[in-house]
């Protein structure tokens, strides 16, 4: 029963980070866009690439959070916690540190 609770948890926080780092780059992209003047009102502005970013992370994380009994994704969502950081990136090392724990207990 210990195992499936850590399980479930690793999931829920993966899940939720992946959820926080889609909205958080979405809402970076739109303030990105409204905010510059018109001449610079790209999506590829000033923190554009971090929006970019975090979209990407976020859905690389939902994805995985499915998959944390596979010891690559795993790996693969410790490596996004760690580069996405914030919040976000903080739930998703989270529920990949409780995947790990259970890869090797």
């Amino acid at each position: 029963m210990h195992n499936a609770s850590l399980s479930k948890l690793g999931y829920v926080l993966a899940l939720i980070g992946g959820i926080i780092l889609l909205i958080q780059g979405i809402l970076s992209l739109i303030g990105t866009a409204v905010s510059l003047p018109a001449i610079y009102a790209s999506p590829l502005g000033q923190f554009g690439y971090f929006a970019i970013t975090a979209i990407i992370l976020g859905i690389v994380a939902i994805y995985g959070s499915k998959r944390l009994k596979d010891l690559m994704w795993t790996v693969v969502l410790l490596i996004v916690g760690i580069v996405a950081g914030g919040l976000g990136g903080l739930l998703v090392l989270l529920g990949a540190i409780c995947a790990l724990i259970l890869h090797f207990a």
